[in-house]
């Protein structure tokens, strides 16, 4: 689809992706990037826990199934979230599905699914999207697990695992959320997109990246560059990404996604015209790939918000990537 350009030229630049002459020297540099960024995360599980999938309510409400549900992470080391099932019917090839990852708010997972009182209807993400007839999983972030403040599960989770960044936890932590839909029966698991507003643009990132069962992710008011947001805070990058010569980006991962669809909507906040930099950097790569409008930037201009201007959007490009082999659309 086609999307925004920012109305000024005097943008800043970042350095351009080597490997972009063909697609035979990208695929070795994309393994590069790939292999830079996760041995500055921390390195992943190499095998992978029994989900042990436990449903702990389940809500049967007019338009949708609500289910609080938990599942294992690692071994010994599980989360909970919302699982939305519509009660329309099922296409013949499953509904497709959307990881919605919540932003930077007490009540987590709750405030995306309709639990929380004192949500804005506007930022009730599951909610609109199982309504649009996607199954929708809201996880909660390791953040925001019981017991401790973001500071006190960071340190929490240094005790497991010493190389770890906060950020590496966050990416299993969607790797894993992807594991659980392909178990439901009602999903297309060829159909897998991610959404995240804020603290969740953030894990939307990464998500995409290193999963590519995301086909397409929507990154909305996350701080797409690291100077843009608190990428150096201990749950997210940590404060190495501040010191001199630190050489990774975000444009790097963004790359990553490509060929699959990338969604970048700024509201001139924690994302603005700079914003389009790392779309610009990106950018060759998808055109290389043959996809050159799989990438796009959107800027609303309402602040660190979600108006229906933004949601037209989002929904227009999730829907492009996720339901046109919908045989009932």
């Amino acid at each position: 689809m086609d999307l925004q350009k920012p109305s000024t030229s005097q943008l800043a630049t970042l350095p351009a992706l080597p490997g972009t002459g063909s697609v035979e020297s990208w695929a070795k540099q994309r393994g590069l990037i790939a292999e830079q960024w996760k041995s500055f995360l921390g390195p992943f599980p190499k095998e992978k826990a029994a989900l042990k999938t436990q449903v702990l309510e389940t809500e049967e409400l007019p338009e949708f199934t609500r289910q609080h549900i938990t599942y294992q992470i690692e071994d010994g080391v599980s989360t909970d979230a919302y699982l939305l099932t519509p009660k329309s019917p099922k296409p013949a090839a499953g509904f497709p599905a959307i990881v919605v990852f919540h932003p930077t708010v007490k009540t987590h997972a709750r405030h995306m699914v309709g639990l929380d009182d004192a949500a804005d209807s506007g930022r009730l993400h599951g909610v609109q999207q199982v309504q649009r007839g996607y199954v929708v999983l809201c996880p909660r972030c390791y953040i925001f697990d019981d017991g401790a403040d973001m500071a006190g599960n960071v340190a929490r989770l240094k005790v497991r695992h010493p190389d770890w960044t906060g950020m590496a936890r966050m990416t299993y932590d969607a790797i894993r959320a992807a594991d659980f839909l392909e178990t439901i029966p009602a999903v297309d698991k060829t159909r897998i997109g991610c959404f995240g507003h804020s603290l969740g643009a953030k894990e939307t990132l990464y998500a995409a990246a290193f999963d590519e069962r995301y086909k397409v992710a929507v990154f909305s008011e996350g701080g797409i560059g690291i100077p843009m947001s608190n990428w150096e805070a201990i749950w997210y990058l940590g404060p190495r990404v501040k010191e001199p010569g630190f050489a990774l980006e975000h444009h790097q991962l963004m790359a990553l996604v490509a060929p699959r669809a990338f969604l970048i909507l700024a509201g001139n906040s924690a994302d603005n015209d700079k914003s389009w930099a790392y779309v610009q950097a990106a950018s060759p790569v998808y055109t290389l790939l043959g996809v050159p409008k799989n990438v796009g930037w959107f800027n609303h201009g309402a602040g660190h918000a979600y108006p229906p201007e933004a949601r037209r959007v989002a929904e227009t490009f999730l829907d492009s990537f996720l339901k046109i082999l919908d045989p009932q659309r």
